[in-house]
């Protein structure tokens, strides 16, 4: 199980390291989006900060996978972008649904992995 937890981890982060370098340094032009998914790019992208800020936190996120530091709380802060991912291929782009559902479900083994870590979190405990 920890080489099959090892092996997901790092391959998330090579993901979200080269996704979020890509787009960070500009490497490659961006394709003509059509329909919904441009709408819904045009409008993440009118507020000039939000994809920067989703791009450093996956960048961030994927350098703590590829490091193996911090994997239960980059599991966590990038839970809502994977499912994001996912969402929006389901609805809008289903052509990257092979990439997205194996994505999700890798954030979902990858905190399943984590969950010890979870427990005094999740603990239904007054505070002091």
């Amino acid at each position: 199980m920890k080489i099959v937890v090892i092996i997901v981890r790092v391959l998330m982060g090579l993901m979200f390291l080269f996704a979020s370098i890509v787009f960070l340094l500009n490497l490659v032009p961006q394709p003509e989006l059509k329909g919904g998914v441009k709408t819904f790019m045009e409008g993440i992208m009118a507020t000039h900060y939000l994809m920067t800020l989703i791009k450093v936190t996956e960048l961030v996120c994927g350098i703590a996978f590829i490091a193996g530091r911090f994997v239960p709380l980059a599991t966590v802060v990038i839970f809502p972008i994977t499912l994001n991912i996912l969402l929006t291929n389901a609805t809008l782009t289903p052509e990257g649904l092979p990439i997205a559902i194996p994505l999700f479900l890798a954030n979902l083994f990858l905190a399943y992995a984590c969950r010890k870590n979870y427990a005094t979190l999740l603990a239904a405990k007054p505070m002091s």
